[in-house]
């Protein structure tokens, strides 16, 4: 059986979906639903609220699943929430992955697949960024997603556990899933796709820039956005990979260029048709200048290949997703 953790979030519900098409069909989800939603986990998938932080939980639950592999999705991700509240995501996102790692060590439990972040990387000195890239994260959220990496690796090296992991790199993932039904209901969020199809859809009066002075093409950050769906398909080729190979990996997951916050904005006009509010604002603490990835690693070894890289097609599906969820 398969562990999702988070299974309710925006990533973990479109990773349930490919899970399911990929005929994963044993499949159990845990999340608190503090940014989840029960809706979003489908009918035929056993689910259970509760936290990764909750040992004797933990306990119960591996001790009546049989439980082989895990998917865990389950953290905080705002980065300047992180930058005020750092407990906060140190307690959840490290405290409660060790807490996770260590009941899986312990019920004997093979293959984890973590969701990691391009945090770690901070503002790198060149890009496209490999996996060998320097680690330097601006803020608590890639600390904490960071540490997590750390507490695998020296596990594994040190023989503490018999589980093999693969960490996934996440840059910016945007959009909604291609055949509907499910996107991003993630409560505040500040994800830029997903606030840019809120302005345009009347949910927000205005969208903020934060910061155009930075030492890109336009002065505004620059990202690598990455479809939810191809994201969710790299987890299930994650999962495939660890059954099969039997060892540890770490892998960016982009699409090897980005685009500057106002081309996000530009595209999201193009594809609405609407010329809303932009607003310009100060820079905001723990942002990385410019951040895009060498995927080459996951094109190599996983055979990953990217459906839905079209920014125009990412914008879309999230602001059909925005107009459908009011």
């Amino acid at each position: 059986m398969i562990l999702v953790t988070g299974g309710a979030g925006y990533i973990g519900s479109h990773t349930l979906r490919a899970l399911g098409a990929a005929g994963h069909d044993n499949v159990l989800v845990l999340d608190n639903l503090y940014s989840g939603h029960r809706w979003a986990v489908p009918d035929n998938i056993a689910f259970i609220e509760g936290s990764v932080s909750d040992s004797l939980l933990l306990d119960r639950i591996f001790s009546q699943h049989s439980i082989d592999s895990i998917l865990h999705f389950a953290a905080h991700l705002e980065v300047e929430e992180s930058m005020r509240e750092p407990v906060k995501y140190y307690e959840n996102n490290f405290r409660g992955s060790a807490t996770l790692i260590g009941k899986a060590t312990q019920h004997g439990v093979r293959d984890f697949v973590f969701s990691s972040s391009c945090a770690i990387y901070g503002t790198p000195a060149t890009n496209p960024v490999d996996e060998s890239c320097p680690k330097a994260p601006l803020s608590p959220y890639g600390k904490s997603k960071l540490m997590t990496e750390w507490y695998l690796e020296d596990l594994v090296r040190a023989g503490k556990t018999s589980m093999n992991y693969v960490s996934l790199r996440y840059f910016n993932v945007a959009g909604a899933h291609v055949a509907g039904g499910i996107g991003q209901a993630t409560p505040r969020a500040t994800q830029l796709v997903k606030v840019a199809a809120e302005v345009a859809c009347g949910k927000r009066d205005k969208l903020f820039v934060y910061g155009n002075d930075y030492a890109t093409r336009d002065g505004t950050c620059v990202r690598d956005y990455i479809h939810v769906d191809d994201l969710a398909d790299a987890h299930v080729r994650a999962l495939d990979f660890l059954r099969k190979e039997k060892r540890s990996e770490v892998f960016n997951i982009g699409y090897g260029h980005g685009y500057t916050v106002l081309e996000i904005i530009a595209a999201m006009k193009r594809v609405s048709g609407l010329d809303f509010k932009v607003e310009m604002a100060p820079r905001r603490p723990g942002d990385s200048e410019a951040i895009f990835a060498d995927n080459s690693k996951i094109l190599h070894l996983l055979g990953w290949k990217p459906r839905y890289a079209d920014i125009d097609l990412i914008c879309r599906t999230a602001l059909d997703w925005e107009r459908s969820h009011p």
